[in-house]
């Protein structure tokens, strides 16, 4: 029985990881007290007698437990952004390519991509690998999102009664352009410049749209947007990110759609001169521990979708 150790339990994907892993009787978890889970030599064993250790942590602290192992045949599963373009690392989004899956199930060194980026790249990658947009493609971005996915604090400022009306309207974040997940989707998907990218925050607990415009003359010469919806219907038609032809109801795109499941959803909306490309999933599922589990799943040889809601 393989043992499974969850560095960082107590924080919202660490949470969610648990709750999961906790009804499994394939696993066996490696639990510490409340008082050992922040000793540094606590730690150390518990990662060293792990098979597989999920890292849900702060960029800092996510480099430092990978300092801590020593253990040749630990996995390490991380959730933060510290190691997603880190030589020596697979990037855990296996539906990208068989490539992309085969290095997940032979590393011991596994990303879990950013929520944002990931409907980002799911979008963008196969449109570069197949020809069908330059990678000198100058791109926007825009994605919504609820609020759980800034944690604990910001939970707690949207669940406050108190709270200011301000958050119960849509806000706009990474106004700087320098979001940390700007990395990672221009490296990933094979980018040269960085995307312009208007990450937004809503008053709701759970849900992402990630929406990536082009005008079709951005395409490759001769391409269409018949093109692009039979590239994604091709590529993504499994039980975890599936293309559909349609995810509206009545002319909307509900953000909160898949809310709760592990899912992705692909969809392509517009015309045939502009063109929206969208990403519809949970920020907590395929956008955090949904991936995190999957790759997991990779790793002991299972079904990618086994305990997952999908």
């Amino acid at each position: 029985m393989k043992k499974i150790f969850i560095d960082g339990k107590a924080g919202t994907t660490g949470l969610r990881i648990y709750d999961r892993l906790s009804t499994r009787d394939d696993i066996e978890l490696i639990l510490l007290s409340e008082e050992e889970r922040k000793n540094t030599e606590a730690r150390r064993r518990a990662l060293n007698q792990a098979d597989v250790a999920f890292l849900c942590l702060p960029d800092a602290a996510a480099m430092e437990a990978v300092a801590l192992v020593e253990n040749p045949e630990t996995v390490i599963i991380d959730t933060s952004t510290a190691h997603r373009t880190s030589e020596g690392w697979s990037y855990g989004f296996p539906e990208l390519s068989d490539a992309h899956e085969a290095a997940v199930v032979r590393s011991k060194r596994i990303a879990v991509p950013g929520c944002h980026a990931g409907g980002f790249i799911a979008l963008v990658y196969p449109l570069i690998e197949a020809g069908l947009l330059p990678a000198n493609a100058l791109l926007t971005c825009h994605s919504l999102t609820g609020y759980s996915g800034g944690g604990k604090k910001m939970i707690a400022d949207y669940e406050d009664e108190a709270r200011s009306e301000v958050l119960g309207a849509p806000r706009q974040y990474g106004i700087t352009q320098q979001h940390k997940h700007l990395k990672e989707m221009r490296a990933v998907t094979g980018l040269e410049q960085f995307p312009l990218f208007c990450p937004i925050v809503g008053d709701f607990y759970s849900g992402m749209q990630v929406t990536v415009p082009l005008f079709a003359s951005q395409l490759t010469e001769g391409k269409t947007v018949e093109d692009v919806r039979a590239l994604y219907r091709g590529k993504y038609n499994g039980p975890v990110v599936r293309y559909v032809e349609s995810a509206d109801h009545d002319g909307f795109l509900e953000t909160a759609r898949l809310s709760g499941k592990d899912a992705m959803e692909i969809t392509v909306c517009g015309n045939g001169d502009r063109i929206l490309l969208v990403a519809l999933y949970d920020n907590l599922g395929k956008g955090a521990s949904g991936a995190a589990l999957e790759c997991l799943n990779l790793v002991l040889g299972m079904e990618r979708d086994f305990g997952l809601t999908v």
